[in-house]
């Protein structure tokens, strides 16, 4: 036999999936910069285990996990998108951490027939203004966690609010809902300032929260910015001073690097946690064994986001983005991260959100356990309403 008859009787017997392209999924995230503890490894990791869990291939094709750091630069993120759904055949991009790189991904996306799901970053306008039919906002976004902060403090009587804002998209995002949700709920706006991200001293602002009226100076911002101006508010006793200090953006990685000496006590909202039942539980040990740490509400929403985007593409028999965004949507969402969860037009994954308060050291049983649940927000009371929405996509 030749070597071409050879090859050609090779290429025959070959499973399916060799002979076509791999359905490609992209981790587009901040994999070294100051949101990398909040995606990053994590982000990686669980997309990975979604694909594993799935069986590794659909539709007879293999499926493969391509990796990015946007570096926090929107103009290489949408260059890396531009070349992934371009050339790369990529079908999904996946995290997107950044609330400005994830608008301007969601762009792109809707642009080259590709599909992205953002789990990482929170501005409401992914689902307002910034919508487009092949985006997905999953895990959590700027108005829920308003909500369930603003109100539990609301009715502990914590009313007058005075905001350190990170000067982008997302804490202008976050800033904007909590302020709206304060107002509604008889509230005063005592002030605000926008501090740079890179910002590592924030005495002068701390200094400006602590001599307004307000009851509660609220931190619109996340990552090591968030930790910087908590540590700043300890070190100048904006506790003692009577003022409660308002996380509205915490993430597990947060208050594990803080201690619980520092958090102990914060209001917070989140879509996850890892000890809250029997099936958080348990995915969360495979996911330590995995890095070394339990899952935050944006490493499980990237599992599951990814494991419903593959039953999508299963179901639909295509990765055509208008045929699986069809079945993604028209298909609850029922795992451990959601019980009955919804993609609406908009793009918006409904589902229940958690408030909670950061234990005090003599509760902590152990290194996480760091939360005690406070209240559950059914998720039709927790994200915006289909009335208010700014969304092109929805019909009035």
């Amino acid at each position: 036999m030749t070597l071409a008859a050879a090859l050609m009787v090779s290429v025959a017997h070959a499973p399916a999936w060799a002979q076509q392209e791999p359905v490609r999924i992209g981790v587009l995230t901040d994999m070294s910069g100051q949101f990398s503890h909040e995606a990053g490894e994590g982000s990686v990791a669980a997309v990975s285990m979604a694909v594993e869990d799935f069986g590794g291939e659909v539709l007879g094709r293999k499926i493969e996990v391509l990796v990015s750091d946007h570096q926090n630069k929107p103009e290489l993120a949408v260059s890396t998108a531009q070349e992934w759904y371009e050339s790369r055949g990529v079908n999904l991009i996946a995290n997107l951490i950044n609330s400005g790189i994830a608008l301007a991904v969601a762009g792109v996306a809707a642009e080259h027939d590709g599909i992205a799901i953002v789990n990482g970053s929170g501005s409401s306008k992914l689902t307002g203004e910034g919508c487009t039919p092949h985006s997905i906002h999953y895990a959590y976004d700027t108005y829920s966690l308003a909500v369930g902060t603003a109100r539990e403090l609301a009715n502990q009587g914590h009313k007058n609010w005075f905001f350190l804002t990170a000067d982008y998209a997302f804490g202008h995002a976050l800033e904007a809902d909590a302020s709206a949700i304060v107002t509604k709920l008889g509230g005063a706006l005592e002030g605000s300032i926008r501090y740079p991200i890179e910002t590592t001293d924030h005495s002068s602002f701390m200094l400006q929260a602590m001599a307004s009226p307000a009851d509660v100076v609220a931190i619109a911002g996340s990552g090591t910015t968030f930790i910087n101006a908590v540590k700043s508010a300890g070190e100048f006793g904006l506790g003692d001073s009577g003022k409660t200090l308002a996380g509205l953006l915490v993430w597990l990685t947060d208050t594990h690097s803080l201690g619980l000496e520092a958090a102990q006590g914060m209001i917070l909202t989140n879509a996850f946690y890892w000890d809250r039942d029997d099936e958080t539980r348990a995915f969360s040990a495979r996911f330590a064994e995995r890095i070394g740490r339990p899952p935050h509400m944006g490493d499980a929403g990237d599992y599951s986001s990814t494991l419903h985007y593959l039953k999508a593409v299963e179901a639909a028999g295509s990765t055509d983005a208008d045929a699986v965004m069809a079945k993604m949507r028209e298909t609850p969402v029922d795992d451990f991260f959601a019980k009955g969860g919804v993609i609406r037009e908009d793009g918006r994954m409904v589902h229940d959100m958690y408030v909670y308060q950061v234990k005090s050291p003599d509760e902590s049983t152990g290194e996480w356990d760091v939360y005690k649940l406070v209240n559950v927000i059914p998720g039709e009371e927790a994200f915006r309403p289909l009335s208010e929405s700014a969304c092109p996509l929805v019909k009035k």
